[in-house]
């Protein structure tokens, strides 16, 4: 199994420019679900297709989050591999819901709902459910549920998982049978990088599957792309 974040998308250059010039929003006039990529996004989801056509056994099948900048960063990367791969879009894969807190930053988060602010700061971001939103276990979840399907329609299959940062990292928390602690060390340690890899091979001694690579993006540098990742201030407000 391949795991990959989606490629840069408008949202992630928005979320820049609203860091930068400390705004409390993000200017995106789109539902989450419909923003789509970035000019660089498209290229870097070309590059993760010509990889994948030149390394390892064809894909069996390619499953994604069914919003548009994952959707879309599926369809590129099987269009360069030049195969006929099938897509299944899985809402099961879609980005952690931020609910009121959608399209704010750090700063508009502290500034506009202080009481969330702080209770967030007491639970922390794994238990933390912003109103109308989820926490991460909220995601892990429904990541339990995929899972599960995965097991059973694509045993023995290649496939690639394209998705968002939290439900890379919350696969790792499934698969490798992670706790809060785990996860979070994880993911203080770096950013998922926009189509990055992250990669799992079936122990044949075990039947278990092991991690071979977590946020590779040495294919992105073999292709000459640029590679992305959320700015840490933008992650503490959105974490997907």
């Amino acid at each position: 199994m391949l795991l990959t974040r989606h490629a840069e998308s408008a949202g992630n250059v928005a979320r820049a420019r609203a860091l930068a010039a400390h705004a409390e929003t993000i200017d995106v006039d789109l539902r989450d679900a419909d923003v789509g990529l970035s000019e660089t996004g498209e290229r870097q989801a070309a590059a993760l297709g010509r990889w994948l056509a030149r390394e390892g056994p064809p894909l069996d099948a390619v499953l994604s989050s069914p919003y548009a900048r994952a959707s879309r960063t599926a369809a590129i990367a099987i269009a360069a591999t030049g195969r006929d791969v099938p897509l299944v879009l899985d809402e099961r894969l879609r980005e952690k819901e931020l609910g009121v807190l959608n399209r704010l930053t750090r700063l508009g988060i502290e500034r506009r709902y202080p009481d969330e602010s702080a209770s967030r700061a007491v639970l922390g971001k794994y238990w933390y459910r912003p109103p109308g939103g989820e926490s991460w276990v909220d995601v892990i979840l429904r990541l339990r549920s995929f899972t599960e399907s995965l097991r059973r329609d694509y045993a023995g299959a290649r496939v690639l998982v394209v998705a968002h940062q939290v439900v890379v990292v919350c696969m790792r928390a499934i698969v490798e049978a992670l706790g809060e602690h785990e996860i979070l060390a994880i993911d203080r340690a770096g950013e998922v990088a926009n189509c990055s890899l992250t990669a799992y091979a079936l122990d044949a001694a075990t039947a278990r599957p092991v991690l071979r690579c977590f946020n590779d993006v040495a294919h992105l540098a073999d292709e000459g792309e640029e590679v992305t990742r959320e700015p840490a201030a933008a992650r503490a407000a959105n974490d997907g």
